[in-house]
């Protein structure tokens, strides 16, 4: 039966800020509670740190020099949920029918602990039976082999190593399918897209250095004390020697505001906090172009006043502003000529390295400063003020998160972010670059060694020439087109990566319904989820190991790499004894898979499972440039760098140049009805207790919230203006593509500091109210961030 939160929900409590002894007590808990007090806490020791493992959380970088506990609140959540004493074994499957678990919940269902055997779902029990590894291969393979390749999804999550990954999707090409849709295309596909547009680079161009070497910090739409808390340590760095951090962001996050660093003696016991943010800026939902376009015009405008003054002795042919006689705009420049700058904007730069400066000046020009205000949500003098932090500074380092990506306008808000960069030459050179910062583990990394739905990404000529096979040259599927096949019923078949996929992607209720029509869904995991209990008229879930454990093969002891979110690759070794004597690693599935189901390409399956290094040497050879050397330099203190040419301002792009991009717009084109008076746009995000899909708990301290996650946060403006109160229960309903009806239930009202006509509530039970169609048309990145919804009172108690 469903287990409730054993806590009377508290709402409304201080927080405290990131770190401290609400972090140091939050990792004792999970131990304890995970039944590994005393060797989780040695593993932790090991966490990112040389020759150990890497977490299996987020993807923040493991540097050269590690701080004696190289591990944060969550990665210790991450690693104890993995380690765990639980057990989902034989008889756990034999008392529960997969109809009953339906009813579980997320956390209860990752709760019963570990898988350890391989299972397949018997429709006369309606219960996962046990079943042979050598059984299972030959099953899925002959399956596999009646579907079309056009109609089958090989989906990755974002932990699965560089190492699987390459034999995933050379697995899959074998097949005849491009269908590699990844959890990447439900976060920062939007980077993927957007950055190769403005800078010619996939990724962000900023290495951990860059927080040493930066004056300030542009940190916009990603809340560090939840999705990345090591991260804090290098803004606490850069705060302690004097450097601004600039924040633009929905929501006033702890994590963003004030730091104790859990590994400060003197911190923890004299309470001394560091304030991280200098300025804060709380953007409305989808106002962050606006918010930058207005940063961009008063730095243009600044600009243009000193060269009417003759004060900028700079080359180019910046247009005379319409309005010369601007007070704020010649206020702005003449306190930049009295700091003795010569210039605003770095011409030399705009002029060598750029495309499309002139269309994106007059742009900034046009625009209003009540219509920016109006979108944005902040004030100009708010945006004129982040532009005089930015322009008195001479190496800026841009930060950015999934507020930005996970938007009908994400592609468009990554080349805002590119623009203010290039306004000041602030990329590719020290302390002045981008900063991607990435979700999951590797999801990175996938990338990197080939899971793209997109051929053009992938060298297929040398997979070809490597592998004696014809690859297929079919753009294949992202998250959202696999969706919307599934829905059709085109999809066939689903093999899974491990993942959560029915609670990460949107249209819950449709692709519940869905799954249950196709013919085969496998499932590759460490623990028990949605996606597993609901399932195809065929389904296997294979138990593989973890990362944290140890991978014995034919040759040994096995290590695996996976890349940061600095780009940088970065070796890990398992150092626990599996949780099951039926685990197979990730690799020998794949292989299993591979050979029970391709009858072309020739690849050396056996031998890439017996020793994992020639796997590396395969990739090497197919990415000669980005891994050379890979296997010496596995380990190398730091990582391995990711050659990346726009770091020396070398701009792989058409134009050969990097590229203002002008957005043709400020904000989506969304319907009338989303700007109704009863409409609230929502965004929906993390709990400081979760991540991603994966529920460690019911506390959110850091918005002072403890025992449910069934709340709505809004402006308390807005509770009264809609004729609520705090503590009132209300149903959500999405107010948009509204012929079919899309709602939440019982969700209680918190009254939040966030901005009138915003509201926020968790993922993924929000989920069920955005639409497939509300992606971003480029990345087709779901919407997350920015959903307009209307409220009513509800008939439903909150379970807690």
């Amino acid at each position: 039966m469903t287990k409730n939160p054993k806590r009377k929900p508290r709402i409304g409590f201080d927080s405290g800020p990131a770190g401290g002894w609400g972090s140091a007590k939050s990792v004792s808990e999970v131990l304890i509670r995970e039944h590994v007090p005393l060797s989780g806490a040695a593993l932790l020791a090991q966490q990112n740190k040389p020759e150990g493992y890497m977490c299996v959380s987020c993807a923040w970088a493991k540097p050269a020099k590690t701080h004696p506990l190289e591990f944060c609140e969550n990665g210790a959540k991450a690693t104890a949920w993995e380690v765990t004493s639980r057990r989902a074994d034989r008889d756990f499957f034999a008392a529960h029918t997969l109809t009953e678990l339906e009813s579980w919940r997320d956390h209860d269902l990752e709760e019963q602990g570990r898988l350890t055997h391989p299972m397949r779902w018997d429709a006369g029990t309606d219960k996962y039976a046990p079943v042979t590894w050598d059984d299972a291969f030959a099953e899925i393979g002959r399956e596999l082999r009646a579907i079309l390749p056009e109609k089958a999804e090989f989906y990755t999550s974002g932990r699965a190593s560089l190492e699987t990954s390459y034999m995933y999707q050379l697995m899959a090409r074998i097949y005849g399918s491009n269908n590699l849709p990844d959890s990447s295309n439900m976060c920062h596909e939007s980077s993927s897209v957007g950055l190769p547009e403005s800078i010619g680079a996939s990724v962000g161009t900023a290495i951990l250095s860059d927080f040493q070497n930066c004056d300030c910090i542009f940190y916009i739409a990603q809340n560090v004390g939840t999705s990345s808390p090591r991260l804090l340590h290098d803004l606490q760095d850069a705060v302690d020697r004097g450097v601004k951090v600039v924040t633009i962001n929905l929501l006033r996050e702890p994590g963003l505001e004030r730091f104790i660093n859990p590994q400060a003696p003197s911190e923890m016991l004299t309470g001394k906090e560091t304030p991280i943010s200098s300025n804060y800026y709380q953007v409305r939902s989808g106002g962050d172009i606006a918010a930058m376009f207005g940063i961009a015009k008063a730095l243009i405008e600044a600009d243009d006043a000193l060269h009417v003054a003759r004060v900028s002795k700079v080359s180019g042919s910046d247009d005379v502003p319409e309005d010369p006689s601007n007070a704020a705009a010649f206020a702005f420049a003449a306190s930049v000529a009295a700091a003795d700058n010569k210039h605003v904007l770095d011409h030399d730069f705009i002029q060598t390295h750029t495309a499309g400066f002139e269309e994106f000046a007059a742009a900034a020009r046009t625009y209003e400063w009540c219509e920016l205000e109006r979108v944005s949500g902040l004030t100009r003098r708010e945006m004129m003020e982040a532009a005089r932090v930015y322009a008195a500074s001479d190496a800026v380092l841009m930060v950015y998160g999934m507020g930005l990506t996970q938007q009908l306008m994400g592609v468009e808000n990554v080349h805002m972010v590119a623009n203010l960069a290039l306004l000041r030459g602030n990329v590719g050179k020290p302390g002045a670059n981008i900063c991607a910062v990435r979700g999951h583990s590797n999801v990175q990394g996938q990338r990197t060694v080939g899971i793209t739905e997109k051929p053009g990404l992938v060298p297929l000529d040398k997979l070809k020439e490597l592998y004696q096979f014809e690859p297929p040259r079919w753009e294949g599927h992202t998250t959202v087109d696999a969706c919307k096949s599934i829905i059709e019923g085109e999809t066939k078949a689903f093999v899974s990566l491990g993942g959560n996929f029915l609670r990460a992607a949107p249209e819950t209720e449709a692709m519940e319904a869905a799954w249950r029509k196709l013919r085969l869904t496998v499932q590759i995991a460490t623990k028990l989820n949605r996606s597993h209990v609901i399932h195809g008229e065929i389904a296997y879930l294979l138990p593989c190991l973890g990362r944290i454990e140890i991978d014995e093969q034919a040759s040994g002891p096995q290590a695996v790499s996976m890349e940061s979110s600095v780009a940088h690759f970065h070796g890990s070794r398992g150092k626990t004894k599996p949780a099951s004597p039926e685990l197979l690693s990730e690799p020998a599935i794949v292989a299993g898979i591979a050979k029970a189901t391709l009858t072309e390409g020739r690849v050396p399956w056996d031998r890439w499972v017996d020793d994992y290094s020639l796997i590396r040497n395969a990739i090497e050879e197919t990415y000669p440039e980005t891994f050379k050397d890979f296997n010496r330099r596995l380990f190398q203190p730091g990582g391995i760098p990711r050659p990346l040419p726009a770091r020396e301002r070398k701009w792989v792009t058409k134009s050969g140049k990097a590229n203002f991009l002008t957005p043709g717009r400020l904000f989506p084109d969304l319907p009338e009805e989303a700007f109704a008076d009863d409409v609230l746009h929502l965004a929906s995000l993390r709990s400081n207790d979760q991540f991603n899909t994966t529920i460690y708990g019911y506390s959110d301290r850091f918005r002072g919230v403890d025992g449910t996650r069934q709340v709505v946060f809004m402006n308390r403006k807005d509770i009264v203006r809609l004729g609520f109160g705090a503590g009132d229960v209300v149903d959500l309903t999405t107010a948009i593509d509204t012929q079919t009806r899309r709602a939440v239930k019982g969700f209680r009202i918190v009254g939040y500091d966030i901005p009138e006509g915003c509201c926020a509530a968790y993922y993924p039970e929000t989920n069920p109210l955005f639409p497939l169609s509300h992606h971003s048309p480029k990345a087709k990145t779901p919407s997350y961030k920015l959903l307009p919804v209307r409220f009513s009172p509800s008939t439903e108690l909150p379970f807690n």
